[in-house]
């Protein structure tokens, strides 16, 4: 009966509903710094076993495959894709690009729940103490840095220590950039502002200098762009509003089925 069928156009059209989310998330962030894309992945559903593979006929043979009948779809998960964006030359002192793998550290604030932070996006301010902090709405502070008095220039070396030159020519140090890995990045949990928090799946965070091995190196006035790639993101903004459409045929196909049946009676 085409029941069945309105049930798993309907899952389908649920999911491709939310893939249309992410999509339109990721287009939302093709300029933003830093931001990694997301993409969905879909699993079918358990199947209807109607006859099983292999079952004997009449005639005492094998029959070569069953017949099952699935459920619709359903989303699995979301997945980042942590390729890197493409490094864009700003000049500024207190940009500063990853090349490679790896996450800065950041001290996320109270009012937004504490406690640390991993970010790609390498925007960073100094605010009125002297702090080096991530240029977002929040402004969490970087550990270990600290910029403070008359500054005339600042140096960030590939390997992450932070050099300043006072106007008297003498040199000191604010401090050093460290990087953080993950076992699994995909586990890490997005919570906005360009800054992933640490779950039980993505494993504890190891640190390290940058330009240690498996760490990547860094680049003093570049920015990581978004890697979202705005021409890939629409040909699977209309693939998915074509299968959307497709499965809302189906509805309707199943409907008049229905109607077709319920006027059975009639004849």
């Amino acid at each position: 009966m085409a029941i069945q069928a309105l049930h798993s156009a309907s899952t389908g059209m649920n999911a491709l509903s939310t893939e249309i989310d992410v999509i339109s998330n990721n287009l939302a962030n093709v300029n933003t710094t830093g931001f990694k894309a997301s993409r969905v992945n879909f699993e079918d559903l358990i199947y209807q076993q109607k006859r099983q593979p292999g079952v004997e006929n009449g005639a005492g043979t094998a029959a070569p495959a069953g017949l099952q009948v699935g459920m619709g779809t359903k989303i699995s998960n979301t997945q980042f894709d942590f390729s890197p964006g493409s490094p864009v030359v700003t000049g500024r002192p207190l940009d500063v690009y990853i090349e490679g793998d790896g996450f800065f550290e950041v001290e996320i604030l109270g009012e937004f729940g504490g406690g640390t932070g991993y970010a790609r996006a390498g925007n960073f301010f100094v605010n009125k103490d002297g702090d080096l902090v991530l240029g977002n709405a929040q402004g969490p502070r970087v550990p270990g840095v600290t910029i403070s008095g008359d500054v005339q220039t600042i140096e960030i070396s590939q390997s992450g220590e932070i050099s300043i030159t006072r106007p008297d020519n003498s040199i000191t140090s604010a401090g050093n950039l460290q990087l953080n890995k993950f076992v699994n990045p995909a586990g890490l949990q997005s919570i906005g502002g360009n800054i992933y928090v640490e779950t039980e799946i993505s494993g504890p965070p190891t640190s390290g200098e940058p330009g240690q091995q498996g760490f990547g190196t860094l680049a003093q006035g570049q920015l990581e762009s978004s890697n979202v790639n705005p021409v890939t993101e629409l040909v699977s903004l209309i693939k998915t509003q074509r299968a959307f459409e497709m499965n809302s045929q189906t509805i309707q196909a199943a409907d008049e089925v229905l109607q077709v049946v319920g006027n059975l009676r009639r004849f």
